[in-house]
C-alpha cells in the first residue's frame, strides 16, 4: 500500500490584527543590535545571582514562548519518531546528539560562571547548525575555563496528605585543553497522591452511584547522563553524550462504591496494586568537520531505548479492611527502541544562497504484550494471576518501522533584511507488524516547506510559514493496549491499518522586541488543513457489543491566534519586574466523523488557554520571586466513540517561588504548585446504542486533585 502526499492549498484564508504596546524601560543595558540576533552577555546577569544557564534564561523577555514546541503551541507531540532538523537550544552553535538526553536538559547543569553569552537568533541561515522553526537560544559558553566546576542542588518537596519526599542533583563540568565535559546525576521526586470522586445519574435522572478514590503513585526518578565534546583540530570537532534512568512507579488505588439502584445502598470496596518497573538509556555521538571554504560535514548517530513493565490486580471487598477477592489481572510488557543515523553536507552556491543536501535513516521498533484474567468458574492459570486467561486478539505485536529521509534545504539571503528558507524532504518507509497480526505496507511522501523572514527593522520581525507536514504514528496504537480513561472498559483494540495524518500547514507570525530590552510581544496564527485525520472508528461485531479503535476518518481544520507579551515595568518605575502572558484562542472542525451527526472540535485544540506571570528580581536585596497562573477553557477537550462521549478539563494551576542568594553563597528557593488546589475534571456521556441516536443511558462526573505541593531547595556552585 503506498500513500503519495499531494500539495493542496486551502482556499480558506485568515486575517490576523496586531496591536502592540510601546512602553519605555530603564532596564539593564544592553550590547547594541547590529542585527535581528538578540545578544545577552554575561555581565548583563551578574547582578542577578544567577547559578545556571536556566537562572539566567528566566531574567530574559520572552523566554517562554521562544522555549515552547514550535509551531501551534497545541501541536500533539506524539509524532516524534527520528531525529529532524529543529532544535531550540544549541550549544556553541551546535545541537546535541541526543534526544531524551537533549540540550534543554543541560540547561539546569550548566554553571553561569561558564557563559560568555546568550544569543536569542531570530532568523534562518545555513551557517546555523539546525533549521529554525521560530526562534533559537544559543548559550556560548567560554573559549577557556579557568577551572572546573561543581553544582549542587538539595532539596524536598511537602504534598498534601503529608508526605516529604527528597531529592537532589549533583553536575561536575570543565575543561581540559581541547575537551570539555560535563557529568551530572540526578534523584527526583514524581510521588503522586490524587483524590477523585465520582458521580453517576441514569438517564431518567436517578442517582446510580457514587465512587470515591484515592491513588497513591510512589515513584523516584534516577538520572545519569555525561557530554563530551572534543576539538580534535580546528575544523574537527567530536562529541558524545550519554543518558541512563530508571523510573519504578509501584501504584495502589483504593475506591469505595457506594450503589444507590437498590435500598438501602451498598457500599463495597475495591482495591489495585500496580507494580511497575521502567528505565531508559540513550547514547550519541556527532562529528563535523569544516572545510577550508566554510562548508561542513557533519555525521551523527543516536541509539535509545526505553522500558515499562507493568502488572495491575484488582480485588473486591465488602468491607475496607479485607483485600477481598481478586477480579482482574491486566500485565503488559513494552519495549520502544530508536536507532538514527543522519548526515548532511552544507556549502554556499554564492554569498547569498547556502545549500545543505542530507540523509536521515531511523529504524524504530516496538515491543508490546498485553495478558488479561479474569474470575470465571473456569480453572485459573498462575500466568493470569491465578485467574481464567481471557483470549485477546492482537495483544501481542512488533511493530518495526525503516525510514529514509533525504532532504536539501536551501538559505536564499534576499538582502539583508529578507531571508527564505525552502526545504524539500522525500519520506519513504517500509511498517512491518508481526505477531499475532501480520502487516507490511510501504509509504512515501514529499514535504515541501518554505519559511520567510522579513526584519522590518533590528526589533520587528514579519515571518510567514507554509508546509506540507505528514505525522508519524503511534505505535502502540497499532496493538491491543490498556484504556486508560474506562474503568468499565478494561482493554481496547490496536488497528494495525493505520495511516499517517497528512496537512498543509500556513502560519504567520510578528514579533517585536522593545528597545532597551523593555520587552518582547508576539502574535502567531496558525490554519491546519487535514487530510486523514485520526479519530475514533467503529469495529463493533454487533449492536449489543459496541467497540471503537483509533482509525483515519477524513478531512479536518484546525486554526487559532497565539499571543505572547513579555513587558518591564519600567514604564512604571519598576524595571526589574517582568509580567508575562499568553493568550490562545483556537477551534477545530471534524466534519464527517460517522459517529456524530454534527461537526465538532478534537483534542489537543480545546478553545484556549490564558498564562499570566510575574517576576520581580531585586539585586540590592539578592532576592526574586515571581507567581504565575495557567488556565485552561472550561468546556474541555471531547473524545467521541460509538456509545459515548468523553470530556476533559486540563486543571488549572497556580504557582509561585521565592528565591535569595544567602549564607555561604547559596540560593535558597521555596517554591509552591497548585496552591489554589484547583481540580481536573472529565465527563463522560454513554449511550443506549450508538451516540447519534442521542438515548442518554448514564452520565459520569469525576473530579480530582493532587493538592498543594511546596518545594525548598537550596543551590549551589564551587
Amino acid at each position: 500500500m503506498s500513500n503519495n502526499a499531494g500539495l493542496r492549498l486551502s482556499a480558506r484564508s485568515g486575517a490576523i490584527a496586531f496591536c502592540f504596546l510601546h512602553g519605555m524601560s530603564s532596564a539593564l543595558a544592553q550590547a547594541p543590535e547590529t542585527d535581528s540576533t538578540v545578544i545577552y552577555g554575561a555581565e548583563f546577569f551578574q547582578a542577578s545571582g544567577a547559578l545556571t544557564v536556566n537562572d539566567m534564561l528566566d531574567r530574559v523577555p520572552g523566554i517562554d514562548m521562544i522555549l515552547q514546541s514550535s509551531g501551534a503551541s497545541s501541536v500533539s507531540s506524539d509524532g516524534n519518531r527520528g531525529l529532524g532538523a529543529s532544535s531550540q537550544i544549541l550549544i556553541d552553535g551546535k545541537r546535541m546528539a541526543g534526544k531524551a538526553n537533549e540540550a534543554r536538559a543541560q540547561l539546569a547543569r550548566i554553571p553561569a560562571s561558564q557563559v560568555e553569552r546568550i544569543e536569542i537568533i531570530r532568523g534562518s541561515s545555513s551557517d546555523l547548525d539546525v533549521q529554525n522553526a521560530g526562534q533559537i537560544v544559543n548559550i556560548v559558553l567560554l573559549e577557556a575555563l579557568a577551572s572546573n566546576s561543581l553544582s549542587t542542588e538539595i532539596n524536598a518537596t511537602h504534598f498534601a496528605d503529608g508526605t516529604l519526599e527528597p531529592g537532589g542533583s549533583l553536575a561536575y563540568s570543565g575543561q581540559s585543553g581541547r575537551l570539555t565535559y560535563l557529568v551530572s546525576g540526578q534523584v527526583v521526586s514524581a510521588y503522586e497522591h490524587s483524590e477523585s470522586f465520582e458521580t453517576s445519574i441514569l438517564g431518567d435522572f436517578s442517582l446510580n452511584e457514587t465512587i470515591a478514590a484515592d491513588r497513591y503513585r510512589d515513584q523516584t526518578n534516577y538520572t545519569f547522563n555525561t557530554n563530551l565534546t572534543f576539538a580534535l583540530t580546528e575544523n574537527d570537532r567530536i562529541a558524545f553524550n550519554a543518558l541512563y534512568g530508571e523510573q519504578d512507579p509501584p501504584i495502589k488505588l483504593y475506591r469505595t462504591f457506594t450503589d444507590y439502584q437498590v435500598t438501602p445502598a451498598n457500599v463495597y470496596y475495591e482495591t489495585e496494586t500496580i507494580p511497575s518497573t521502567a528505565s531508559n538509556w540513550e547514547i550519541g555521538g556527532d562529528y563535523e568537520h569544516r572545510f577550508a571554504n566554510s562548508s561542513r560535514l557533519k555525521f551523527l548517530v543516536i541509539a535509545n531505548n526505553r522500558e515499562n513493565d507493568s502488572t495491575r490486580e484488582r480485588f473486591r471487598s465488602n468491607t475496607p479492611t479485607d483485600l477481598g477477592t481478586k477480579n482482574l489481572y491486566l500485565d503488559t510488557t513494552s519495549r520502544y527502541q530508536e536507532k538514527i543515523i543522519r548526515s548532511s553536507y552544507t556549502f554556499n552556491l554564492a554569498p547569498t544562497h547556502g545549500i545543505e543536501l542530507g540523509m536521515e535513516r531511523a529504524q524504530t521498533t516496538q515491543d508490546s504484550g498485553l495478558r488479561q484474567g479474569v474470575r470465571t468458574a473456569a480453572p485459573g492459570n498462575p500466568e493470569y494471576g491465578g485467574l481464567t486467561p481471557l483470549v485477546l486478539p492482537n495483544a501481542f505485536s512488533t511493530v518495526e518501522e525503516i525510514r529514509y529521509e533525504p532532504f536539501v534545504v536551501h538559505n536564499w539571503q534576499i538582502n539583508s533584511r529578507m531571508t527564505l528558507e525552502s526545504s524539500l524532504v522525500a519520506e519513504t518507509s517500509e511498517i512491518a507488524q508481526t505477531g499475532d497480526v501480520s502487516r507490511k505496507r510501504d509509504f512515501d511522501f514529499i514535504k515541501p516547506k518554505l519559511d520567510f523572514r522579513f526584519d522590518l527593522s533590528n526589533t520587528l520581525q514579519f515571518k510567514a510559514l507554509l508546509e506540507q507536514f505528514v505525522s508519524q504514528l503511534t505505535f502502540a496504537d497499532f496493538s491491543r493496549a490498556i484504556n486508560e480513561r474506562d474503568d468499565d472498559q478494561d482493554t481496547v483494540a490496536g488497528n494495525p491499518d493505520l495511516s499517517p495524518e497528512e496537512s498543509i500547514r500556513a502560519e504567520l507570525s510578528l514579533d517585536y522586541r522593545l528597545p532597551s530590552d523593555a520587552g518582547t510581544l508576539n502574535t502567531r496564527f496558525f490554519y491546519y488543513d487535514f487530510e486523514n485525520k485520526i479519530g475514533k472508528i467503529d469495529i463493533s461485531t454487533s449492536v449489543n457489543n459496541l467497540q471503537s479503535t483509533n482509525g483515519n476518518i477524513g478531512p479536518a481544520v484546525a486554526y487559532g491566534l497565539i499571543s505572547n507579551a513579555s513587558l518591564r515595568l519600567g514604564f512604571l518605575g519598576l524595571p526589574q519586574v517582568l509580567v508575562t502572558t499568553a493568550l490562545t484562542v483556537q477551534a477545530a472542525k471534524f466534519e464527517d466523523d460517522p459517529f456524530v451527526p454534527y461537526s465538532h472540535r478534537f483534542p489537543p485544540y480545546d478553545r484556549g488557554s490564558l498564562r499570566i506571570g510575574f517576576r520581580h528580581d531585586v539585586p540590592a536585596y539578592n532576592l526574586s520571586y515571581g507567581m504565575t497562573y495557567n488556565g485552561r477553557a472550561h468546556d474541555g477537550r471531547y473524545i467521541y466513540e460509538n456509545d459515548s462521549r468523553f470530556t476533559w478539563i486540563i486543571p488549572t494551576n497556580l504557582s509561585a517561588f521565592v528565591e535569595m542568594v544567602g549564607f555561604a553563597g547559596l540560593t535558597y528557593r521555596l517554591e509552591g504548585s497548585n496552591l489554589a488546589n484547583f481540580e481536573a475534571c472529565a465527563m463522560r456521556r454513554r449511550y443506549d446504542g450508538y451516540m447519534r441516536d442521542g438515548i442518554i443511558k448514564e452520565i459520569e462526573r469525576n473530579c480530582s486533585t493532587t493538592g498543594t505541593q511546596v518545594a525548598f531547595k537550596v543551590r549551589g556552585t564551587f
